[in-house]
């Protein structure tokens, strides 16, 4: 599998939110890579965003968990008018299929060696 974002998010004090967007498309499609840079620089502008993962495995299959502090934070990024620009045209050129999960953390930990 490769990383499309290396790293990952520290554990944060619960609640919180994740949303998980799962999708199948072709590798890096024409306009993809430019949409991605532009969310990525407008979802960092939203109040409660905490950070996100992004992994993709050669088949084609991408896994993309955002972090958000409350489900207010989370509407406020899918009110975007730039976000919903790009979802239209994820569903009309990019994505073969996508689903989107959201779930409230209840419990957070981590680990990391010295």
């Amino acid at each position: 599998m490769s990383m499309e974002n290396i790293g990952r998010v520290a554990a944060h004090e619960p609640p919180y939110y994740t949303v998980v967007f799962t999708s199948v498309r072709p590798d890096r499609p024409e306009g993809y890579g430019e949409t991605a840079e532009r969310l990525n620089e407008l979802v960092q502008e939203v109040p409660g965003f905490l950070g996100y993962e992004s992994a993709r495995t050669p088949g084609g299959l991408a896994i993309t968990v955002g972090y958000f502090r409350d489900e207010e934070a989370i509407a406020a990024w899918q009110q975007s008018l730039e976000h919903q620009a790009a979802q239209k045209r994820g569903r009309a050129e990019w994505y073969e299929s996508y689903s989107v999960h959201i779930g409230k953390v209840e419990r957070s930990y981590g680990f990391e060696r010295e």
